[in-house]
């Protein structure tokens, strides 16, 4: 062998070594966001969680979810949005991440490129104003969603400020959010991330006495309606979705106040 020869082939072992090694510290990292997911965090209320339909929920510092990975985003985020956690602070905008936690891999943001939706958040960086770590979290690709611009702007944002309103006149509330995942759906970008035709979200009282809960199903447009024409039972979200949406809350109780499409006990001033 010529010592040319000889030097090139140390050099591909070195090559291949150092990949391999690589490779080998990515899938160990990887390995340690999933079962840090596992985990449920201290201020994880799980008693107000939903079910999931996936087998696969994931547990960040701020919110849960329950991750599908047949459309690639979350099926459902859960979050509690405390009083205290609503601030004015305006922290530098992240990139998005994929999700590591996600053991079967989170859709990448490069499918959202060009594909003409926003980067939908399903938690709000407002709602997780608290600190840098909770606000960067929410930008997380297992938290986003195809939105259409006017749609993400408009109606859906005015349900998050209304949402945070009453996190501050009911001194918190527990919040689910997602899109609906059923029938055939448009889909974008190359891991086909599906578009929703709707999404929902249902907002729980249950610090003042009598808990109350009210829920929205919107459809996935451009709308200058008022938000309580959205408002509907959660039964109807769970017929849709095949969700139970809290079955930690007796049945009594859970099944009369799923039934109700009632908004007058929440303030809409």
């Amino acid at each position: 062998m010529s010592k040319r020869n000889f030097y090139v082939i140390i050099t591909v072992l070195i090559v291949l070594g150092v990949y391999g090694y690589e490779c080998f510290l990515n899938e160990k990292d990887v390995s340690s966001y999933v079962e840090q997911g596992k985990e449920t965090r201290s201020n994880t209320n799980e008693f107000f969680l939903p079910t999931s339909t996936t087998g696969q929920i994931i547990h960040h510092e701020g919110f849960s979810l329950s991750y599908s990975e047949p459309h690639e985003q979350a099926e459902w985020v859960a979050y509690e949005l405390k009083r205290q956690h609503l601030s004015n602070a305006n922290y530098k905008r992240p990139y998005f991440e994929i999700d590591q936690a996600v053991k079967t891999g989170a859709a990448s943001w490069r499918n959202y490129k060009n594909s003409g939706y926003d980067r939908g958040h399903l938690c709000p960086a407002g709602d997780k104003n608290y600190s840098q770590t909770a606000h960067d979290e929410t930008f997380l690709t297992s938290n986003i969603s195809p939105q259409q611009h006017d749609f993400n702007s408009g109606i859906w944002n005015t349900l998050e400020q209304k949402t945070r309103y009453w996190a501050r006149k009911y001194d918190g509330v527990f919040v689910v959010t997602g899109g609906v995942l059923k029938g055939t759906l448009k889909t974008i970008g190359d891991e086909h991330v599906a578009v929703p035709d709707m999404f929902y979200k249902i907002i729980l009282d249950a610090n003042n006495g009598e808990t109350k809960m009210i829920a929205f199903l919107m459809p996935h447009r451009k709308s200058i309606e008022p938000l309580y024409n959205f408002v509907v039972p959660v039964d109807s979200i769970e017929a849709l979705t095949g969700i139970d949406f809290f079955p930690e809350i007796e049945d009594s109780i859970e099944n009369t106040l799923e039934a109700k499409s009632d908004y007058k006990s929440w303030s809409f001033n």
